[in-house]
């Protein structure tokens, strides 16, 4: 592809991508096709010669498109948001072009700077401790295994990065904790048998004392705790976890406090919800992901610690091949982290918090929670509806309710939330909390205003007058 049509085939497909975004709300929300039917559309075998773009882009539409879930949609109301932006999406345009590997400083001084300044700026937005140092993770998934096996080393005084780990060590848990903690866990060698989910309290959150005496309780049985993670706006039902009284236990036995907030952490932008992280003086790690709610294309997780000399040292590498002469006067963000090799991701967050501002972020988010409680009241106020969790943020978690038994209860609302989601007008995901099946309305979208949301309700009302009869 030479320059000119590599120019005209840019032209067109920033055409498309602006046409998408401005009508996105046409497409069903989630793809009705069945697995198996975009594979049998394709061939088996690669091509021997290269095909022109045309047909590429043809296909595309065609043939890829069709089976996409449109996560820009602004009724989609399903697990949390996975927003982009115009300015992120440009930013993206210029990474790709560049195509810059920043796993130095060497190969990329302008990367590395500027995202040691984007995340003091998210500092700054979110008023975390001054002493936290920022990096950039794919996500709040990698960032939890980092802070686990960050925590493991300091228990262990980095022995067990010399020596393998020798002795089981405890990591706790909210029993509303992601995957992401079971997942991490095993990888970093504590071993499934060795989280202990710590029962929540009607507000799904942590109760503080039941830790104190599941920690007190594996001291007494020769075991060694190393590491609790506490969640700001768990997954299922975006219950907070009490910062305060949980880092004060994590500072009288020595526990490394890992705090994900990969969704609501955006929040914290809103002096109004800084409340949730009353005791981030306790913190030894902290994530979130601007990729969420921030506007912020995926992937883009802003991860925080404490202490970056343990964090370093857990990761650090030195070949010979990977040496340069100002490696002591800077931050080789390789070392922070699990991967070498990093993408260019501080240019579109750099983008967007610009593009945007502060204000323009927080009016936003304050836009997303404000609806919210607008459902809120809807599901409260409504006879054949029951709210089943408190409304922290953005997030309503509700069922119907009928009033038969918790089976027939569940599966109505299986039922329920099929039937809207195969109307293609909407898109809403599921959870259980404490063993009750319930509907997550999760408001987010960038798009996403008053009328898509009231829409989404009428339709929740047609349904339910339906499948009650």
């Amino acid at each position: 592809m030479n320059k000119e049509e590599f120019k005209n085939f840019g032209y067109k497909f920033v055409d498309w991508v602006a046409d998408y975004l401005s009508e996105v709300g046409k497409h069903p929300v989630c793809s009705p096709l069945i697995p198996g039917q975009v594979r049998s559309k394709l061939p088996s075998q690669a091509p021997k010669k290269g095909e022109s773009m045309e047909k590429l882009f043809k296909d595309f539409q065609k043939k890829i498109l069709p089976g996409l879930a449109h996560w820009q949609h602004p009724s989609w109301f399903a697990y949390f948001p996975a927003n982009n932006s115009p300015s992120s999406i440009l930013a993206e345009l210029l990474t790709a072009g560049i195509g810059a590997q920043c796993m130095i400083w060497k190969t990329s001084p302008a990367a590395a700077e500027l995202e040691e300044v984007v995340l003091e700026w998210l500092r700054k937005m979110l008023s975390l401790p001054e002493r936290m140092s920022g990096v950039i993770q794919d996500t709040a998934s990698t960032a939890t295994l980092v802070a686990l096996l960050t925590a493991r080393e300091r228990a262990t005084n980095f022995e067990s990065n010399k020596n393998g780990l020798k002795k089981p060590l405890v990591v706790y848990a909210s029993e509303e904790a992601h995957s992401s903690v079971e997942k991490g866990a095993k990888i970093a060698g504590y071993g499934k048998e060795n989280i202990r989910y710590i029962p929540t309290d009607e507000a799904f959150a942590m109760i503080p004392s039941k830790l104190e005496e599941a920690v007190v309780e594996d001291r007494d049985r020769g075991l060694q705790p190393a590491c609790v993670v506490a969640t700001l706006g768990t997954t299922s039902s975006t219950a907070i976890d009490p910062l305060s009284p949980i880092g004060k236990i994590c500072q009288k036995e020595r526990l490394w406090l890992h705090v994900d907030a990969a969704f609501a952490g955006t929040a914290a932008i809103l002096p109004e919800k800084r409340w949730m992280l009353e005791g981030a003086e306790y913190m030894d790690s902290f994530v979130f992901n601007p990729h969420k709610w921030m506007l912020t294309n995926f992937d883009c997780s802003a991860y925080y610690v404490r202490d970056p000399a343990s964090l370093i040292r857990t990761f650090e590498i030195h070949p010979e091949y990977l040496k340069t002469g100002v490696d002591a006067e800077v931050k080789n963000f390789r070392d922070w982290g699990i991967q070498l090799g990093r993408r260019f991701r501080a240019l579109k967050l750099w983008f967007v918090i610009r593009s945007y501002g502060v204000e323009g972020l927080q009016k936003i988010i304050r836009e997303h929670i404000w609806l919210a409680q607008k459902f809120k009241d809807w599901v409260e106020k409504h006879d054949c509806f029951e709210l089943m969790a408190p409304v922290n943020l953005s997030l309503v978690c509700f069922r119907l309710n009928d009033g038969r038994g918790e089976e027939d209860l569940n599966r109505l609302n299986q039922e329920f939330l099929e039937r809207l989601n195969r109307s293609g007008k909407v898109f809403l995901t599921h959870t259980t909390l404490r063993g009750k099946y319930v509907l997550r309305m999760a408001i987010g979208q960038r798009t996403t205003e008053e009328k898509h949301v009231r829409e989404a309700w009428e339709l929740m009302l047609s349904t339910a007058e339906e499948i009650l009869k």
